[in-house]
């Protein structure tokens, strides 16, 4: 389904007066805001493959109807949330869940809705069917090389996916660890690993870039391969220039603080991208910024601050992708609540006065860095973030608009009301 340009600007006329009244309020007084408007015209985050789907529990998954049959589907509803917001630009596929029948085909699909493909993810951490040999006991860790060798030829194979798509990255997660003490070799594991990683590297194109992600627990809860963010940069620091850490927001212990290591890891020149989502107690991939908004922001903060120190380019140098599973939200809805979420803690984050912070932290002055940090979290940027979407040909209301047509009804009415959606 797609929406029709006037059905856009009908919608965006009912907003618009009083749109504008909220915008000329902010930028009243901020003279950067701009600036700021511009910065989140050009920001996109992909969409992955997987979430366009209900997601839910090791209990069950409740669908609701009109779920994607297919990889074209997915592209089709990752280009409805791109017509959107105009900020859901790049998809992120995940192989063998969404393996391309015909590459050129599936590449001039998303090209149509404006779409690229952004970093492309394996599986080694579930049994296909077919599949010779079993990842039980972990894929690179494992101690046959029968089967350490079956997950390297499976990366090198989503490698050649992604060159046929345009993708120029690779996320490796391995669900790879232990469940009991005595049970793993804990320098064997992460020697088998490291080899099987440096083959995979190999095979990286020369524009290519690897993400080696990393989690605390689950499925193994007493040790894990690549288990927190040093081991993570450990890896990619033996790699070599072309491997990086990916942090996802939901792979920490409970109160890690995540902003610092974003910032030692900016400043190392290894942080490669972000998955991101909210929870409660561990990994539960709520929508972004439903739990812990603040926390959020301060990372965000430690984001702009370190990829400006390092002149980076905020929209293209680190990779941006939501990673959330949803069980009693329509799929699409809780994707547009998450990428707006991201891009109004991006604004609040360009609001953050760095002169005076830096002044406060030179001074030790511990009240006025609260303060400057507060005082941008606690700025309405919604009007911003808005008129981002407005001068790039998107809805003022994307929700308002996605209810208002009926767009579940319609998919359920294409689709069917049972379709279950590939992966998770």
């Amino acid at each position: 389904m797609q929406i029709e340009k006037y059905k856009l600007e009908e919608h965006n006329q009912q907003f618009l007066k009083e749109h504008k009244r909220k915008l000329d309020f902010i930028t009243a007084d901020k003279p950067n805001a701009e600036a700021i408007i511009q910065k989140l015209v050009d920001f996109q985050v992909a969409i992955p493959s997987w979430a366009l789907g209900t997601g839910g529990t090791r209990f069950g998954r409740f669908s609701g109807g009109g779920e994607p049959r297919s990889l074209e589907e997915k592209i089709e509803d990752v280009g409805l949330l791109h017509a959107l917001n105009r900020s859901s630009g790049a998809v992120s596929l995940h192989i063998p869940w969404d393996i391309p029948g015909d590459a050129k085909a599936v590449k001039a699909l998303a090209a149509q809705f404006g779409l690229r493909f952004d970093a492309m993810n394996s599986n080694t951490f579930q049994d296909q069917p077919g599949q010779k040999h079993t990842y039980k006991y972990g894929s690179l860790q494992n101690v046959k090389k029968d089967v350490r060798r079956q997950a390297i030829e499976h990366n090198i194979e989503v490698i050649r996916y992604g060159v046929e798509l345009g993708s120029e990255s690779l996320t490796v997660w391995l669900s790879d660890g232990s469940c009991f003490p005595g049970q793993l070799n804990f320098r064997q594991a992460f020697q088998h690993t490291l080899e099987g990683l440096q083959e995979i590297y190999a095979a990286l194109p020369a524009d290519w870039k690897m993400f080696v992600e990393y989690k605390a627990f689950e499925p193994n809860f007493y040790s894990t391969t690549v288990g927190d963010w040093g081991q993570s940069l450990l890896y990619a620091s033996k790699l070599g220039p072309k491997a990086y850490t990916l942090v996802d927001l939901g792979h920490h212990l409970p109160n890690a603080n995540i902003e610092q290591i974003v910032a030692l890891l900016l400043m190392e020149g290894k942080l490669g991208g972000f998955h991101f989502n909210d929870s409660k107690y561990g990994d539960d991939d709520l929508t972004v910024g439903s739990i812990k908004p603040y926390q959020l922001f301060l990372i965000f903060n430690e984001l702009v601050e370190g990829m400006d120190a390092r002149g980076m380019d905020h929209t293209r140098d680190l990779g941006w992708m939501i990673d959330a599973s949803h069980n009693v939200k329509d799929p699409l809805e809780d994707l547009l609540q998450s990428v707006e979420a991201i891009l109004l803690t991006y604004a609040q984050a360009l609001f953050v006065d760095r002169k005076r912070l830096v002044a406060a932290q030179q001074a030790n002055d511990t009240v006025v860095a609260q303060e400057v940090l507060q005082n941008a979290f606690r700025t309405d940027v919604r009007a911003l973030v808005a008129e981002a979407r407005f001068r790039a040909g998107a809805a003022l209301d994307p929700i308002a608009l996605y209810r208002s047509e009926k767009i579940r009804e319609h998919l359920i009415k294409e689709r069917g009301a049972v379709t279950v959606a590939t992966g998770l």
